[in-house]
């Protein structure tokens, strides 16, 4: 079982995550539940009592929590807690009654939801991806096979039906709904073509675009106070329902090795990827992904290539690492650096 200063911790992590990623709200909600929450009701009993790491690369706890409560927002089941929460502006002390009182008007439903990881699909971290895509399509010019790790609903396999403006390179549809305009820095990433001939995901609780449920419990883990990823979100909602991209539920490991990557198909270009998904594995997990991913590069030709395009944390605090690996050769580069959202993206390119 954790202990209570370890859950005290992982709400002292929401603190700082939403201070870094622009969500005050969050950030209160964090020092809120430093102050108040105890065992005094059934939801506080379940969280003080963690069995599992309840930190932000463990079981996020206070993520699981503000969830719960913005789904009763968005859903409108909670009219007390809705006058509380953004865009209205209230104290302290009304906004966690609100809470309290939600803790047991909707005790049933809280710890429910307490029982799922978080799902989310920051579609802004497509800046980053399609200028990987775009620089996997400069050094292998023929169409790409899309293979994403951890994809939840598949918001990000629709990534070429959106419109981007990356420091004033304009790419994709511009009459998309979903629109993405990252604060640009570095060179613009190549101008090629880009055909995608095939593409699908895999996760373990794959979400549906088209179930009113499923579109609930994604918009309820964004933050209640960026209504700008929410509209996002919508807009690449309403996409994924008119362009269906297949998310097969299941071990994703085990569909890359024995489904997608059995087989390489020459005059295409394989490319796996995934953000912010890789981190959650256990560590013999991600070593045997990796193994696998190694497995298939070690087949990989001239004429049916391999590439693994990531987006992930590491011990570098200043967001997260986008980083290419193309096979046959096995050459990896770090192409950039992007902010967790998207907000931002540092390109350096792969001839940096």
């Amino acid at each position: 079982m954790a202990s209570e200063e370890e859950i005290r911790q992982a709400f002292r992590e929401q603190i700082v995550g939403g201070q870094i990623l622009g969500s005050p709200f969050t950030a209160r909600l964090g020092k809120l539940m430093l102050e108040h929450l105890d065992r005094s009701t059934e939801v506080g009993r379940r969280i003080l009592s963690w069995e599992r790491d309840p930190a932000t690369r463990g079981d996020l706890v206070p993520t699981r929590l503000a969830g719960a409560l913005h789904a009763l927002v968005i859903d409108g089941k909670d009219d007390r807690l809705k006058a509380a929460y953004p865009p209205n502006d209230v104290n302290d002390d009304v906004l966690w009654t609100a809470i309290a009182t939600a803790f047991e008007t909707h005790e049933a439903f809280i710890l429910e939801r307490l029982n799922f990881a978080p799902q989310t699909n920051e579609v802004r971290r497509s800046s980053g991806l399609l200028a990987g895509f775009l620089t996997v399509a400069d050094l292998f010019p023929r169409p790409l096979i899309l293979s994403e790790f951890g994809a939840s609903m598949g918001l990000n396999l629709n990534w070429d039906r959106y419109h981007y403006d990356l420091g004033g390179f304009l790419w994709g549809d511009p009459s998309s709904l979903v629109r993405l305009k990252p604060d640009w820095q570095g060179p613009p990433p190549p101008d090629v073509e880009i055909t995608v001939t095939d593409r699908a995901g895999c996760d373990l609780n794959p979400l549906d675009p088209n179930s009113p449920q499923d579109s609930l419990r994604l918009l309820s883990y964004i933050w209640a106070d960026q209504m700008d990823r929410m509209e996002r979100t919508r807009a690449a909602l309403q996409i994924a329902r008119e362009h269906p991209a297949l998310v097969e539920k299941g071990d994703a490991l085990a569909w890359l090795r024995d489904t997608r990557l059995k087989m390489l198909v020459p005059g295409t270009v394989h490319v796996v990827y995934h953000s912010i998904a890789w981190q959650y594995l256990p560590p013999e997990a991600r070593a045997a992904g990796e193994a696998i991913i190694a497995e298939a590069g070690s087949r990989a030709t001239e004429e049916a290539p391999l590439a693994r395009l990531q987006m992930e944390m590491d011990d570098d605090p200043a967001g997260a690492a986008l980083s290419l690996q193309i096979w046959p050769t096995g050459e990896t580069r770090e192409l950039g650096r992007i902010d967790p959202h998207g907000r931002w993206v540092k390109w350096k390119g792969w001839e940096a």
